[in-house]
């Protein structure tokens, strides 16, 4: 069982998304900012969109996160 009694299935390597999903959201970055102008959110989706490297470490991270949050589970 996993954080409040779910369970949770972890990955061990990192899976790329489509590249057709990608350039989804990376077309919504580019309406957003069209109408909106470059914001902090919009520039790190746009980041994360053309940076394979960025996205596998963001992976990295939430892989790393969810597995303390599992280890420590029942201390609190």
């Amino acid at each position: 069982m996993g954080f409040n009694g779910k369970n949770i299935t972890m990955t061990e390597k990192f899976k790329d998304y489509p590249a057709e999903q990608i350039q989804a959201k990376l077309n919504r970055v580019d309406e957003f900012e069209a109408k909106y102008g470059p914001k902090a959110r919009s520039k790190s989706w746009r980041k994360w969109c053309t940076d394979y490297n960025y996205r596998k470490q963001e992976w990295q991270f939430r892989q790393n996160f969810a597995n303390t949050i599992m280890q420590n589970e029942g201390l609190y």
